[in-house]
């Protein structure tokens, strides 16, 4: 039976069509975007604690690494917003800051313990505070940083057990000061790829309090070599970052490190970092990893404090 080429035409025309716009889906992937959570400086020489410098140079870094493309990042410094239909879009929400122990730091997200001596907060913070962990049960991945992972409140430690599976705890953990060298567990982990064992120079709140084995996979163990420490000895090789997956379907990370704002010079300690955030918002992480190259005079235009 002979086919017409009019009756194929149209066929093949829409066929063609269809490959095409199959083909920039998949070329450009929906945007993600990643929202960052900065206190400000409110202690510590220049180089170190530089919560937003720190945070402003991962958003510098996802916005122009070679091999990742549709990441639109927004920084908020001193306090999380309190419209949150602001953070509404996010597929991630990055915390660095001070912890919420003592009155004289901020965090951006809990107020000081000080003010509530562990007890329930008033009520307009535990309204924003059930408003905020509502739109994290929808699967909004949430990473935490070195100080900010230290919690004093108990609905604050809560709300870390349930977004990030652990939490830096007084009296158990430890946060050493100086050499260090870090092992890499669980290499097959998609956050360590690209990623290599390194030394470094680092404050690292480690020996965190750690929650269901089963939904977390720990990261790295770090060795502390020569350090100093506050109030208690290290105790040892101990875990100092892992990954979870929740029960509602997001993803948290966690990293003790980030104190030495120089230390984004080194290459590993970079593309870990910048694998967690991605891998936490859902963004699958490159083979080789995220890369980002900064040198000294990008990092310090990265860095720069809007």
């Amino acid at each position: 039976m002979a086919i017409s080429t009019k009756s194929v035409r149209p066929m093949l025309i829409a066929l063609l069509l269809l490959g095409l716009t199959v083909v920039s889906e998949t070329a450009y992937p929906q945007t993600k975007d990643i929202v960052f959570l900065a206190g400000p400086k409110d202690h510590g020489a220049p180089g170190r604690h530089e919560y937003e410098k720190d945070l402003r140079v991962i958003a510098y870094c996802l916005e122009n690494a070679s091999n990742l493309k549709g990441i639109t990042t927004k920084v908020y410094a001193g306090k999380a917003p309190q419209d949150l239909s602001e953070l509404k879009n996010a597929a991630a929400i990055i915390i660095h800051s001070s912890s919420d122990r003592d009155p004289r730091e901020h965090h951006p997200l809990f107020p000081q313990d000080a003010t509530t001596n562990h007890g329930p907060y008033d009520q307009q913070t535990a309204a924003y505070l059930k408003e905020f962990d509502a739109l994290i049960s929808k699967g909004v991945g949430v990473g935490i940083f070195h100080y900010s992972l230290w919690a004093e409140n108990y609905t604050a430690r809560n709300y870390y057990l349930k977004w990030i599976g652990g939490l830096w705890v007084q009296g158990f953990s430890r946060n050493p000061s100086g050499d260090w060298k870090i092992e890499l567990k669980n290499t097959d982990h998609p956050i360590h790829r690209g990623v290599k064992p390194w030394n470094f120079r680092e404050e690292i709140f480690y020996n965190p309090v750690l929650a269901d084995p089963e939904r977390r996979t720990d990261l790295l163990i770090g060795h502390p070599l020569k350090v100093g420490w506050y109030g208690a000895r290290p105790t040892g090789p101990q875990v100092a970052a892992w990954a979870y997956e929740r029960e509602d379907g997001g993803r948290g990370f966690a990293y003790g490190g980030l104190d030495f704002h120089d230390n984004w010079l080194n290459e590993d300690v970079r593309k870990f970092v910048l694998n967690g955030v991605v891998w936490a918002a859902k963004i699958d992480v490159p083979q080789g990893g995220v890369n980002c190259t900064l040198t000294e005079e990008t990092l310090k235009k990265a860095g720069e404090v809007k």
